[in-house]
């Protein structure tokens, strides 16, 4: 069995593959060559395409931490410029042509095949009843490059995770908005970084704030900071997010876990040092160096 700090090693190796997605200029092209318009609306499409045409509704409940008019205003206008399919499409031709620059000849090398091999099995084992976003990317045909198998591999691997960590932060009661102000007061991300990424007002976030004062999580003398009742019930989420993302480490083995993330780290290390993602950025994302 693995442990759940194994969780968290793995996903800081994955999800900095995955997240050349958002970062990468050749997304943004890709999304508005097909017909998007604007960052955002390729954002909010790109994502919840997997997911069919689906209303802003669906996105903001899924995504769970933005300002509902974020997504209002992607969603449902995208589906009338591109199709889906048209979306995905445009999604991995972006990839392709992100992780063809990051990674050269590179993407070709034994490494890069064997750690498609091993993040399909990952990505095949999970169990994706109640895990919507990464139901519908679990769904999708594989590509036939092993680099862009291993990209699609961890963007279902980060869809599990998140999708687990939506459902931790449901039980303990916090809404996306309360999700981001418990991240920022335990020093995850500042929110200057943070609010205006995620589409919430100074009102909104002040009277999150102040809600939260009042449920004993932040401190009434030093506004936005956690109280220990605070600090506490974030740990209990990181730690549910955890062990509900343990499952394709389980299943493939300690061993080939191991294998796995020693391949991944010199990727993620090469994506982060060609500074496509920014040292601080919304995700809370440090990439490994």
């Amino acid at each position: 069995m693995t442990s759940p700090t194994t969780a968290r090693r793995m996903w800081r190796v994955f999800d900095t593959l995955h997240a050349v997605t958002y970062f990468a200029p050749e997304s943004d092209e890709e999304f508005r060559a097909c017909g998007l318009k604007g960052f955002w609306m390729g954002y909010f499409a790109g994502r919840s395409a997997p997911m069919g045409a689906v209303e802003p509704a669906v996105a903001t409940a899924t995504f769970y931490n933005f300002a509902p008019r974020m997504a209002s205003r992607a969603l449902p206008d995208a589906w009338g410029f591109a199709s889906p399919a048209a979306v995905l499409e445009a999604r991995l031709a972006g990839m392709d042509r992100a992780l063809g620059r990051i990674f050269g000849a590179d993407r070709a090398s034994g490494d890069v095949r064997r750690a498609a091999e091993l993040g399909r099995r990952a990505a095949e084992s999970v169990t994706v009843v109640g895990r919507p976003l990464a139901a519908g990317n679990a769904a999708l045909p594989w590509p036939d490059d092993p680099l862009l198998v291993l990209w699609q591999a961890t963007t279902i691997l980060r869809e599990h995770r998140g999708d687990g960590h939506v459902a931790a932060l449901v039980d303990a009661g916090l809404n996306g908005l309360e999700a981001h102000i418990s991240f920022v007061g335990g020093g995850g991300v500042s929110r200057a970084v943070l609010q205006p990424a995620r589409g919430w007002s100074d009102d909104e976030w002040d009277e999150a704030e102040r809600a939260m004062v009042g449920r004993g999580w932040l401190d009434q003398g030093e506004p936005g900071t956690l109280t220990a009742v605070g600090a506490a019930g974030r740990q209990r989420i990181e730690d549910a997010t955890d062990r509900m993302a343990l499952e394709p480490w389980d299943r493939i083995g300690a061993e080939a876990t191991e294998e796995l993330r020693g391949l991944l780290k010199p990727m993620a290390t090469r994506i982060a040092q060609s500074g496509l993602i920014p040292a601080v950025n919304p995700i809370g994302l440090a990439p490994e160096t």
